[in-house]
């Protein structure tokens, strides 16, 4: 089954990792007691065995049983009622009497025969002795450099068998109750954790596109769900921000399409409200063309940017001769500027050509100098320029009108945004015309640049990259 929660998840995890680690730990504690234990039974074994050969070098080589369990219980602690000892000559003849509860003789294996004549001990864990199986020591017992007798004390591995077992059973059962507590308490310990994300969510679903003022509580203390509240308070300004501008700009855009609408659907009814001659009908059509074509530029402003800021503006880029379309530029608003009584000059031109969408730099220029037309006083003047460096193409529009203050030249980009200055003239407008140099602008890779003085004019300085990357 998939766990779907978080909460379950990490419980699920935790749990599976504890029961990893206990077993792992356990594995080890088993196995450092199981070689404790014997380690203890060989050393205790091997102080038996000296003890009993320092006491064979004597006159008697018989020692006595009760001798025998007062070296098994001082070294072991305990007297073991299944213990072993014999004393054999090199011929593997018996010189001491068996004990009581041994009544079968310990074997002595080929290789503790050949340990014993080179002086060495030997531990083995022989089966068949009794019901479970014994660890018996043989030690030598040297004079000088010959083998003089041989010496066996051996132990039931009972006892050890036995708490190796009760150590099993311990932990069989306190794993599992472990395991329930600690699954318990990671349970507890994630529902508490999570609560912080609990309450962001449920505050999240509270916010709409209606109330994104709304913020998510931070808690303050910096960690990472304090982070996460943070985070999601700076998308929620983000989104209101666009929000904002989207409904600004939607209302402005129906308002600038509803003024040619407005104007077309009152001519059409006129003109169909009785009968009119020729010239009547040409003039209403005539006026009707001129709302469609500004009905027309003005969506295919709205394309283009919608297209730029969704990063798809198609660009057709080959090789422009800046120069020559300034030119063209500066030929085709001449009529313009004489028509306002305008001053329109071309100052300073150099020969430059780089990279670039001819038709998206044409509608840059003209919407910057028609601008700068239309917002300058009678008499006054607007100057055209161009020059460059390694880097750069700098096109240069300066007029002497109105001017911008300095507290609206970070707005005047903005889509349908019109200075107040502006809208006290006379001009029409859609205030598209910025936005939409500032796009083709970027999308070149390049920027605009605006100084304006109010009552003093203003200057636009483009800036277009002359190599592509």
């Amino acid at each position: 089954m998939r766990l779907r929660s978080i909460r379950a998840r990490l419980t699920f995890w935790y749990t599976s990792l504890l029961t990893v680690t206990l077993l792992v730990l356990g594995g080890a504690a088993y196995v450092l007691l199981s070689y404790s234990l014997s380690h203890e039974v060989d050393a205790a074994l091997t102080g038996v065995a000296e003890t009993l050969a320092e006491r064979s070098h004597g006159s008697s080589t018989v020692i006595p049983p009760a001798e025998i369990e007062g070296l098994f219980r001082r070294f072991f602690g305990f007297s073991p009622w299944d213990r072993y000892y014999q004393m054999l000559d090199p011929r593997r003849h018996r010189d001491s009497p068996e004990p009581k509860s041994s009544p079968d003789r310990a074997p002595l294996s080929r290789e503790a025969l050949n340990n014993a004549t080179r002086g060495l001990p030997t531990f083995e864990t022989v089966e068949g002795l009794g019901p479970h199986p014994v660890r018996l020591l043989t030690m030598p017992v040297m004079e000088g450099n010959r083998l003089a007798n041989l010496i066996q004390v051996g132990m039931s591995l009972e006892s050890i068998t036995e708490t190796r077992v009760r150590f099993l059973l311990v932990m069989a059962a306190l794993l599992p109750i472990g395991l329930l507590l600690a699954g318990s308490g990671g349970w507890l310990l994630a529902r508490r954790a999570l609560q912080p994300v609990v309450r962001m969510a449920d505050a999240a679903q509270r916010i709409s596109a209606e109330h994104l003022a709304q913020r998510v509580d931070e808690t303050g203390t910096g960690d990472e769900l304090d982070h996460l509240a943070k985070t999601l308070n700076q998308m929620l300004s983000r989104l209101d921000a666009a929000f904002s501008q989207i409904r600004q700009f939607s209302a402005s855009a129906s308002h600038e399409l509803q003024t040619p609408l407005t104007i077309l659907k009152g001519e059409l009814e006129v003109a169909l409200r009785s009968p009119r001659t020729p010239e009547e009908y040409r003039a209403a059509l005539t006026s009707s063309l001129e709302e469609v074509d500004r009905i027309a530029h003005l969506v295919e402003g709205l394309l283009l940017l919608s297209r730029a800021e969704a990063g798809v503006l198609k660009m057709d880029r080959q090789p422009v001769d800046l120069t020559q379309l300034l030119e063209e530029v500066y030929s085709r608003l001449k009529f313009l500027a004489d028509s306002h009584s305008i001053e329109l000059r071309l100052g300073p031109v150099e020969a430059i050509s780089l990279p670039g969408d001819r038709e998206h730099l044409r509608r840059l220029l003209l919407n910057l100098t028609e601008n700068a037309i239309k917002y300058s006083e009678p008499r006054g003047s607007v100057a055209l320029s161009l020059h460059g460096d390694e880097k750069w193409a700098y096109v240069v529009v300066e007029d002497t009108g109105i001017g911008i203050p300095a507290e609206e030249q970070g707005k005047i980009f903005e889509p349908f945004y019109r200075t107040a200055e502006a809208r006290s003239q006379a001009e029409s407008g859609t205030g598209l015309g910025l936005c939409i140099a500032r796009s083709i602008a970027e999308a070149h890779g390049g920027a605009i640049h605006v100084h304006s003085v109010p009552g003093r004019g203003s200057t636009f300085k483009v800036l277009i990259p002359v190599r592509i990357g």
